[in-house]
């Protein structure tokens, strides 16, 4: 099953997928993160690890991904660059970080002045998401870039589900309006993830959110946001957590 994390910048995608890699490793599963964000640099302190070759250096950087991909196809061509189906096993080495059981690929970063748009990025993503298959056990996290680029890419299509993470801010109010009018248009099952709620602000964000869409709430935590200030890795057993592991098997096994 393939779950890809999108919402506002600052809402809290790579922490949110961090924390819900780590409750699905404990609940049995093998994990495969995704860091499909360009601009984000953080997702390895996050997990512990030192990060891992990027899938997009490991294939040429981008001017290398570009000729392969305009390659004719006998040569390289779409199939050349990736098989047409990957397991998770058969990513390169080089490209996999581990942490406690958990695997993390990122696909690719921005990195110097001038050196072009991140659309590379996003077919690569697509690429490689709709190639992977993955066994019962096995579950893919997806922490996409901030606002909705991943829908005009079409990199949503290649999973299963889509969960919004809105943060109290009318912005992300904003933002998780228009994920769910693309997600409707793509035919993504969405759900929502209400992170940072305090009692203050609850009853505000709940009127903004369709909440029969809302599968988890999660607190505003001080250990969170000291380790997201510090670049530490985040702990386990954040409140909220559980609801969101249970919605997520029981979308899997229907």
């Amino acid at each position: 099953m393939k779950v890809l994390i999108c919402g506002k910048g600052g809402s809290g995608k790579s922490t949110l997928s961090v924390l819900i890699a780590r409750t699905m490793k404990e609940r049995g599963y093998r994990v495969l993160l995704v860091d499909a964000d360009e601009s984000n640099f953080g997702l390895y302190r996050l997990m512990g690890v030192t990060p891992p070759m990027t899938l997009m250096d490991y294939l040429g950087g981008k001017k290398g991904f570009k000729q392969k991909l305009n390659a004719p196809l006998h040569a390289h061509g779409a199939e050349g660059i990736l098989p047409g189906k990957l397991r998770i096993d058969e990513i390169p080495k080089t490209c996999v970080a581990r942490a406690d059981g958990i695997r993390l690929l990122v696909i690719g970063k921005i990195l110097d002045f001038g050196e072009g748009c991140a659309c590379p990025m996003g077919v690569l993503s697509k690429m490689v998401l709709s190639r992977i298959e993955e066994d019962a056990d096995e579950i893919v996290i997806v922490d996409t870039e901030a606002g909705v680029e991943h829908f005009g890419r079409g990199v949503d299509q290649a999973c299963d589900m889509v969960i919004g993470i809105v943060d109290p801010t009318f912005e992300s109010f904003m933002t998780a309006e228009k994920i769910s009018e693309m997600a409707e248009k793509a035919g993504a099952a969405l759900f929502f993830v209400l992170n940072k709620v305090e009692e203050t602000v609850a009853s505000v964000m709940d009127a903004h959110i369709d909440t029969k869409r809302v599968i988890g709430r999660i607190p505003r935590d001080p250990d969170i946001f000291m380790a997201g200030l510090s670049g530490k890795t985040l702990a386990t057993g954040v409140g909220g957590m559980e609801r969101i592991a249970r919605t997520i098997e029981g979308f899997a096994g229907g």
